[in-house]
């Protein structure tokens, strides 16, 4: 009796076809870029400035409207040596700081309480709706007739924009809540308040984080409408000031000032997100 193999049917794979060499298998790039991913994220913004100071120095850029890099630099150099630029920066950050602090623990509480109730979804739900359709530059009026030109209308005008932000994406993400893992812990006798705390809020978890993200952007936006509120100190002071003067270079420099706020505000968010979300996986680009 001969050892040769049959031909396989129709349809069916032959055994060495389906045969895998390990030393073939192409694995996922792990290798590390050679240019680091923070550098590569500032390539586009210093190309930009390159441009930027090469239309200015041309004189595609006018001078007196655009003024170029180098003068934004030293306008902020001078501002520094005056310590004008570090008072007035340290004034609005103290009010950002209070905003989010009560925003954040405004909007989690309303999240909540709405998140996890239908009655207190009726009373908050429609109530927040409408606050996020209004302008904050509208509220402005009223806040200065109910409250006056004290630091009472600044903090609370930051504090509505960031509890909006927070409420919105909290009480979205707690009721985007996996139904099947509530209805799973509550057959193994979970109780509701461990299913709060054990499912329902790691579960809301990354949109709460979305929410902090527009919730930061957000606070520094209604800075600029709040300083405007009979301020005398404050980047938006600042603004007004460089504005009526037409110190373009200051308002440049301003500019500047804030862009690199709300950077360090996506870089913050982004670090708690890699720290409190290690058990997401998540597609990365590659």
């Amino acid at each position: 009796m001969t050892g040769t193999l049959a031909r396989p049917g129709p349809g069916v794979v032959p055994a060495e076809a389906v045969l895998i060499d390990p030393t073939t298998v192409r694995r996922a790039s792990t290798r590390k870029p050679w240019i680091p991913r923070p550098v590569q994220r500032m390539l586009g913004p210093v190309l930009l400035v390159a441009l930027w100071q090469i239309l200015s120095g041309t004189g595609i850029f006018d001078e007196r409207t655009v003024p170029a890099p180098l003068s934004v630099v030293r306008a902020a150099w001078e501002l520094v040596l005056a310590g004008s630029l570090q008072e007035h920066l340290t004034i609005s950050l103290l009010r950002v700081g209070y905003g989010l602090v009560f925003g954040i623990a405004l909007g989690l509480a309303l999240a909540v309480v709405s998140g996890l109730s239908r009655i207190g979804e009726n009373f908050v739900d429609a109530n927040m709706e409408v606050l996020r359709a209004v302008p904050n530059f509208a509220l402005v009026p009223l806040l200065i007739v109910w409250f006056g030109i004290s630091e009472v209308p600044k903090i609370l005008l930051i504090t509505l924009a960031v509890a909006v932000s927070i409420y919105i994406n909290t009480f979205s993400a707690i009721r985007s809540v996996d139904a099947g893992l509530v209805e799973a812990a509550r057959s193994f006798g979970v109780g509701r308040g461990e299913l709060i705390r054990k499912v329902i809020l790691p579960g809301s978890l990354p949109g709460f984080l979305v929410g902090l993200r527009l919730a930061l952007t957000a606070s520094w936006l209604s800075l600029i409408f709040a300083e405007t509120i009979n301020a005398k100190k404050g980047l938006g002071r600042m603004m007004t000031d460089a504005r009526e003067y037409f110190q373009i270079d200051v308002v440049f420099v301003l500019i500047a000032v804030y862009a690199v706020l709300g950077l360090l505000s996506i870089f913050i968010v982004r670090w708690l997100e890699a720290r409190l979300l290690t058990w997401r996986r998540s597609y990365d680009g590659n």
